[in-house]
């Protein structure tokens, strides 16, 4: 080959690495946009991923029709990659605020098998240029596919590492657009004496460009309005941290935090569920010193386990640095919590609860579950007979737990597997139930190694809902939400405990609460 052959084989090879990259990230963009829209982060990866695939192979396949101006035909659909996956994100989020139920599945998916034809179309174009040029088929195919695929891990590793958390979901998306956009301009450019009308294509360039650049500085503001519509208050504050999203709502006194669009407690009756969380188990164990929270990275917990006198040291762990830092920082965060997070007998562990468990060599008298519900494959492992048995492993004898364990009105068979599940690990249990208006009907699992009898406690500490004589009232299920009433044969005998084997929880979980 001579000179100018050998800079386009170049220029060819630098072309499908660098578009490569971006396919990877506008594919683990739109599982991630599944993942926290349509929930179910397992299921979301998978569909996202089979889908770019199979639009690969379809794009792949049409590839053969294109077989004159190929490097035209290049540039198209780079521009096609742009605009469609740019503003991926962007309508994904308009979709959901203004669409009816089931629109953003339906969008996701087709957006996804587009953009993976799309990018299936472009490896035989370039490798086809790359022959024409002069390259042998063996060497083109191997050095074209080697930059396809050193991409693909650049992609990944840029996405996780600096795109989600420097950019978020929205200015990522038109970011990359741009970066396909460049891709096509400069091999437009590059190759302009084998294009007719090169000014034209040129202009449409531009136009795109102009497009995505607007996209890019004002569409997270737009999507941040359209967003604001899936939260009935005002949102205060919003951040991506490195494993979800972070949301801050205010109207009036009442203040909420959603983690990945999930409500995490309301100041208006937070007092409910967290004096129910927290306080049976205090009274219960016979010298509450030593404290573990999973979770409760809120601070909320904390703050009722501080109103103990006799606590002598709280370990809280949970997994979000940035969940905490805002529970330390934000001044209407620091107002629902007291401040426990500054308090000295708090010391914050940001680490796996399950990975927790595992490594520490503590016992702890009082152990507190304040975990997100188990709607995706990592929470799920904590709701599981492993995970309450490293419980049980660290709990002293005379102590007891209480562990969330979401609605036994609205996901009633997730509340008794929970139930079961606990059970199974050979600790002592109580079922209770609390209304709270901003949840609704909510349940709890205590456990200890001794029996439990909650008529015989008493709260030594202020409450504003709590009292003596209401605990043995917090046990008793109405017909719609008891173990013995509900479920096909008028029982839920057939529960079976949840297991890292078998996690069949999560399933029975999506199930339940689709209708809400």
């Amino acid at each position: 080959m001579n000179e100018a052959a050998v800079r386009q084989s170049k220029i060819i090879y630098w072309s499908s690495g660098i578009v490569s990259i971006c396919g990877i990230i506008f594919e683990v963009l739109f599982g991630a946009l599944g993942s926290y829209i349509l929930g179910d982060g397992v299921k979301q990866y998978t569909l996202t991923i089979s889908l770019f695939l199979t639009g690969m192979g379809i794009g792949a396949s049409l590839s053969e029709k294109f077989m004159k101006n190929l490097i035209i035909t290049f540039v198209w659909i780079e521009f096609g990659v742009a605009i469609i996956g740019g503003f991926s994100s962007f309508t994904m989020f308009g979709i959901t605020a203004f669409a009816p139920a089931g629109t953003d599945a339906l969008y996701i998916y087709i957006i996804t098998l587009v953009i993976g034809a799309l990018t299936g179309v472009e490896l035989p174009i370039l490798i086809r240029k790359a022959n024409e040029i002069g390259v042998t088929l063996n060497k083109s195919t191997a050095r074209v596919l080697f930059s396809d695929y050193a991409g693909g891990l650049i992609g990944g590793l840029l996405f996780v590492f600096f795109f989600r958390p420097y950019f978020g979901m929205v200015k990522t998306a038109f970011l990359v657009g741009c970066i396909n956009l460049t891709v096509a301009l400069i091999v437009l450019w590059l190759f302009r004496h084998e294009i007719r009308r090169f000014a034209l294509h040129a202009v449409i360039g531009v136009c795109i460009g102009i497009l995505l650049l607007a996209g890019l500085f004002f569409g997270e503001a737009m999507a941040f309005s359209f967003e604001q519509k899936l939260y009935q208050d005002p949102i205060v504050h919003m951040e991506q941290s490195k494993y979800q999203k972070i949301i801050l709502t205010k109207d009036g006194e009442d203040v909420r935090l959603y983690l990945d669009g999930s409500l995490q407690f309301s100041t208006i009756d937070e007092h409910r569920y967290h004096e129910v969380l927290v306080h049976p188990t205090m009274a219960s164990a016979e010298n509450p010193e030593n404290i573990l929270i999973l979770g409760g990275g809120d601070g909320i917990a904390a703050k009722e386990v501080l109103k103990y006198d006799e606590v002598k040291e709280i370990t809280l762990v949970d997994l979000d640095p940035a969940v905490v830092e805002l529970a330390r920082s934000n001044r209407l965060l620091l107002e629902a919590n007291g401040s426990s997070l500054k308090n000295d007998k708090v010391h914050v562990k940001n680490k796996d609860a399950f990975q927790f468990l595992e490594n520490t060599n503590e016992w702890y008298d009082v152990i507190i579950v304040d975990l997100p519900d188990p709607n995706n494959e990592s929470l799920n492992k904590l709701y599981t007979k492993e995970f309450y048995s490293l419980v049980r492993n660290h709990l002293k004898p005379g102590g007891a737990a209480m562990i969330q364990a979401t609605s036994p009105v609205f996901a009633t068979k997730v509340y008794w597997t929970i139930s079961k599940t606990v059970a199974a690990t050979g600790l002592s249990i109580e079922n209770l139930h609390v209304a709270v208006p901003s949840f609704g009907n909510w349940g709890f699992v205590m456990a200890s190694r001794d029996p439990i009898n909650l008529g015989e406690m008493e709260i030594s500490v202020p409450t504003k809902f709590l009292t003596d004589d209401m605990l043995p009232a917090l046990t008793t299920f109405g017909k719609d939400e008891d173990k013995k009433i509900v479920g096909e044969n008028g029982e839920l005998a057939n529960l079976k405990p949840n297991t890292l084997i078998d996690p069949h929880l999560i399933q029975i979980y999506e199930k339940a609460w689709k209708n809400y």
